[in-house]
């Protein structure tokens, strides 16, 4: 018999996850003109599930679809992400299907 291999695809699996509602972020821009002075905005691409987005001149984190994998405490190469842990009973809720 031969290995067994499955293939997992994060984009095909995104919407398996919920966002348990709370009304304010556990992400934020600690500084928009370090934003605007970068010219790479790593934290567009770096993102598994594509929170960070440029839009209208500035960084905008829709942190709702947050996977809490902490890449952008990391990646961003100025620091100037904010992550903290969601509070009590608030974040994503993984379902595996």
């Amino acid at each position: 018999m031969g290995d067994i291999k499955i293939k997992v695809n994060i984009e095909d699996r995104l919407y398996l996850n919920r966002y348990a509602a709370n009304t304010v972020s556990h992400l934020s821009i600690k500084d928009q003109t370090v934003c605007a002075k970068c010219k790479e905005k790593p934290c567009t691409d770096f993102c598994p599930a594509h929170v960070y987005e440029w839009k209208e001149g500035r960084i905008v984190a829709g942190f709702e679809g947050c996977l809490e994998c902490g890449a952008c405490r990391i990646g961003c190469c100025h620091d100037n992400i904010e992550w903290r842990f969601p509070r009590g009973g608030n974040g994503v809720q993984f379902r595996l299907a």
